[in-house]
Order: C-alpha cells, then structure tokens, then sequence
C-alpha cells in the first residue's frame, strides 16, 4: 500500500474489538492468556506464518541462558527431562504448547502497518485491513531487526560480513579466521560456541568491557538467583554483579577486554544492554584463543583496521551489535519512541494521552525475557479489565 494513514471513518469498520495483541512471541502470547483470563476478548495478530519465527532463524546451537524453572510461560512448565538451560527447539515447542493448550486465537500473517488514535480507541491499518480497538497492546520484541553499523570501508571489503543473528552452525567457522564485533550478550554468545572450534584465530573487537556472569558456580545456575537480584536498589544490584565477576573471572582489563561503563544493573535500565552470559568464552580468552582487539576504525578490501591502527585480516566478521524495534512506521508518529526506537514506557505503564496503547517486551530484565514477560502480562491485564474499555462495542 503506497497510502500511510487510513483516511476517513468510512474506510473503517463499525465494531471496535476490546483488545488487539500485535505480535505472538513469548511478551504477546502471555499477555493474550492474561487478557483472557481476566475476561478481556483479545485478539492476536501475528505477521509471520507460525510461531517462534525468530527462533526458527537462529542458529542451531542456540539456547536460553535464563533457567528453565524461570522461563517458562504462565502456568505451563517445560517437560520433566528439560535441560536446566533449554535448548531453541524445545523453546519452540514449549510456546506452541502454550498456544495450543490455552487456544490463543492467533491470526497469523497479519501485518500492523499503522495504528492511529482516534479520540478513545485506535485504527490499526493491517495488511488484512483495517481494525479498530480500545486497547492495542504492542508485543512485536526489542530485537525484531538486527542491526549493522555502516563502517567506513565495509562494501568493499571482499570477506563476509554478518549479524549474530545469523550466526549458522558453529562447524562452519572451522578452519576461519573470525572477528567477534561486540562484548555483549550476543558477541559472548557467538564467542562462547566458538571456543570450542577448530578455528584458525578469533578476536573480540571491544570497545567497552561487558557486564559479565557466568552461567553456573560450581552446579548453581546463577540466573536462579535472579529474582533476588531485580529487587535490590541498582546500586547494590551493580555491586553485586561486578563483585562476582571479578571473584570468578579475576580482572579481565589484563587481557585486553576494557572496563565496563556502568554496571550490570544500571545499563540494563540505562541503555538496555542485556547482561552477557560465560560458557567458555572467557577460559579461551585466557588461554589465547580468543584475542581482544580495538574497536573498528574502517575495512579495507582485504581486512579490518582497528582503533589503534593495527590491521587483522579476518575471514568473517559477526557484527554482535545489537537489534532495533522497528517500531517507527508503526507508531512514530505518536511521540511514544526514544532516540534509540524504544518505547518511553513498558508494561503497565502508559500515557495519559494516549489511553489504550501499551508496550510489553521492549526491555531486557534481570529476570530474563519469559519470566518478564508473565509480569508484564499480569499489570497490563489489572489496568485494563478493571477499565471500562474492556467490552465489546460499536461506533455510533
């Protein structure tokens, strides 16, 4: 469609549904049974074709780094058997249960184009055309695109450039040289699966140290003490982390890796930088299989030039550089984005303004990202059951 607003009443239909969840991943899918459950008519639009899409793109040996018994969606725990950190098929798996079992109605290859607000509820111009509702709850994930910085040089440099995202099958990169750009959550990720390939060198280019935890102490998986952790001050919280860090890791900066700018806690809040998880990564960095390196200064067509003026010649470079919302088409115009394309609020919260519009999932937690999303679910639901914008209604 080459038109990008819905132009007159007389394009819209009369019946304004109570509720419309605009995405099905794990925030929309528990924020549907919410909404449900509280007696909330909900319907779910989903623009891909089946559930899960992102995590049927990633790569084979992706799993949660969140614990099993706080990842699971409302009311339904992973099968016994379940690996403490899950894998992505048995991720798969368990939402479409959850779907299944809850009979979720959600409509799949239904693209939100636009929404627009209305007076008291909203235009949503789809790819299906146009609904209206009073309440649109926006579940679409905080990493819907990835996203590559445009370095000085990159197209014409004749190695491959990828996102984490697409990372593949770690056998793949036997035999590369590979540059990890990103000491994040998906940089350590990608680095924690190389380190146990036959590769022909690694180098982590960073230029900020992360916020690192390792995903178990002896057999305790760390991320179980995760709830404890989000109800501390963030100053403690920050405390915390980096006094575990260094008393597992010792100090990091002696291998090259630069100090954090903040602590864990605060970027989360800050900046939105997800805590990075060690399952390898750091004992290759240590052995020297894994060697850190400055930031990117520009690409030449045979390799990288770093900050310091060095040059590395890298077969494959993975941009671990992080995701965007996407969000812009869609409710840019409504002044509820910050710079970065994040809402300004999330969950519960919403704007006076702009009654019946909400955000789940577009910030990473302490918690994780499913036992977050049960949460939000939860607050969303209360504010609008106990509303009047919950029934049923039609135009005048």
């Amino acid at each position: 469609m080459t038109d990008t607003t819905i132009r007159s009443v007389a394009d819209l239909p009369t019946t304004v549904e109570p509720a419309i969840v605009v995405g099905a991943g794990a925030a929309g899918l528990a924020v549907a049974h919410a909404l449900m459950n509280a007696g909330v008519p909900t319907a779910i639009l989903e623009q891909e074709s089946r559930l899960a899409e992102p995590w049927h793109r990633r790569h084979q040996q992706l799993h949660l780094n969140t614990h099993r018994d706080l990842s699971s969606l409302p009311g339904l725990a992973f099968p016994p058997g379940t690996p403490a950190f899950p894998q992505r098929m048995v991720v798969i798996r368990h939402m479409n249960d959850f779907q299944k079992e809850n009979r979720l109605p959600v409509q799949f290859g239904v693209a939100v184009e636009e929404i627009t607000f209305m007076g008291d509820h909203w235009a949503l111009r789809t790819s299906a055309g146009p609904r209206l509702a009073r309440n649109v709850v926006i579940a679409t994930g905080r990493d819907r695109q990835p996203f590559i910085p445009e370095w000085k040089g990159m197209k014409d440099f004749v190695g491959r450039i990828i996102h984490s995202a697409d990372f593949g099958d770690a056998q793949d990169y036997a035999g590369q040289k590979v540059l990890v750009v990103g000491a994040g959550n998906s940089g350590f990720d990608a680095l924690n699966h190389l380190a146990g390939i036959d590769t022909a060198a690694i180098w982590l280019s960073a230029r900020s140290g992360p916020a690192l935890l390792p995903k178990r102490i002896a057999k305790i998986a760390v991320h179980r003490l995760s709830p404890f952790m989000a109800r501390l001050p963030l100053r403690v919280a920050d405390a915390v982390m980096a006094a575990t860090q260094r008393l597992v890791f010792g100090d990091l900066t002696k291998f090259g890796l630069p100090p954090a700018p903040a602590g864990g806690a605060s970027r989360l809040t800050s900046d939105y930088t997800a805590i990075a998880a060690d399952d390898g990564a750091v004992s290759a960095i240590k052995a020297g299989k894994i060697t850190v390196v400055p930031g990117i200064r520009e690409f030449t067509r045979d390799g990288v030039i770093l900050a310091n003026g060095s040059l590395i010649d890298p077969d494959i470079v993975i941009a671990a550089t992080g995701y965007r919302t996407g969000l812009e088409p869609m409710v840019g115009k409504l002044g509820v984005l910050d710079a970065k394309g994040v809402p300004l609020f999330n969950g519960g919260e919403a704007d006076p303004k702009l009654p019946g519009l909400w955000f789940t999932g577009m910030r990473p937690s302490i918690r994780g990202c499913f036992a977050n999303a049960g949460i939000l679910a939860k607050a969303i639901a209360k504010r609008i059951a106990g509303s009047a914008s919950h029934q049923p209604s039609a135009l005048r």
